[in-house]
C-alpha cells in the first residue's frame, strides 16, 4: 500500500515537471518569436474586427473599393487596419535587415518607434470625430487594438534592444578576457623561464 503512495506521487511529480519544462519551453518561445507574432496579429486582427463591422453579405473587392472611393478622415475606418499592415510591413522589413548590433541600438527601435508613434498620433486624431456621434463596440476595439499592439510594438523592439546589448556585453568581455590572457600568459611563461634559470 505504501508503495503504491510513493510511485504514484513520483508520477504526479514527474508530470509536474514534466508540465513545468513544457510552460517553460513555450514561454521562451513567444519571447523569441514575439516580433513575427506581434507582426501578425497586428496584420490580421484590426482587418478583422473591420469585417466584423461590415456585413460579411456585402464584404467584397467592391465594397473595399468603394471604401477607399468614399474614404473621409472624419468616419471612415478603413485607414485603421491599412495603417497597422503598413506598420507591420516596416517593421518586420527593418527586423529582418538587423543582426545583433543593429538590434541593440540602431534602425530597428528607431523605426519601430517612428512607426508606433506616427499611427498613435493618426489614431488619436481620428478618435474624436468617429465616437463624435455614435459609439458602437467593434469600432472601440478596432481603435484600442490598433493602439494596443503599436504599444507593443514598442515593448517588444525596447526589449530585444536591450537583450541585444546585455548579449553584446557579454560578448565584449569575454572578447577582453581573451585577449588579456593571451597577452598575460607569455609574460607568465617568461617569469617562469627566469626563476628556473636562477
Amino acid at each position: 500500500m505504501g508503495l503504491g503512495k510513493v510511485e504514484k506521487s513520483r508520477r504526479i511529480l514527474r508530470a509536474v515537471k514534466t508540465f513545468v519544462f513544457l510552460i517553460t519551453m513555450l514561454a521562451s518561445l513567444l519571447i523569441l518569436s514575439a516580433p513575427i507574432l506581434l507582426v501578425i496579429t497586428d496584420t490580421l486582427l484590426p482587418s478583422a474586427l473591420l469585417s466584423v463591422s461590415i456585413p460579411f453579405s456585402s464584404l467584397s473587392l467592391e465594397t473595399i473599393s468603394s471604401h477607399f472611393q468614399n474614404y473621409d478622415f472624419r468616419y471612415s475606418l478603413i485607414d485603421i487596419p491599412l495603417i497597422s499592415i503598413i506598420r507591420s510591413i516596416v517593421i518586420f522589413f527593418v527586423y529582418c535587415l538587423c543582426d545583433g548590433p543593429r538590434l541593440s541600438r540602431g534602425p530597428y527601435l528607431g523605426v519601430t518607434m517612428v512607426c508606433s508613434l506616427l499611427s498613435l498620433v493618426f489614431v488619436s486624431i481620428k478618435a474624436p470625430y468617429v465616437f463624435s456621434t455614435e459609439v458602437k463596440i467593434t469600432e472601440v476595439a478596432l481603435f484600442m487594438s490598433s493602439i494596443v499592439l503599436a504599444v507593443g510594438h514598442l515593448v517588444v523592439a525596447y526589449r530585444i534592444s536591450c537583450r541585444e546589448r546585455r548579449k553584446l556585453l557579454i560578448y565584449k568581455i569575454d572578447i577582453e578576457a581573451v585577449s588579456a590572457c593571451h597577452k598575460g600568459f607569455p609574460t607568465y611563461n617568461k617569469l617562469l623561464q627566469e626563476v628556473r634559470v636562477k
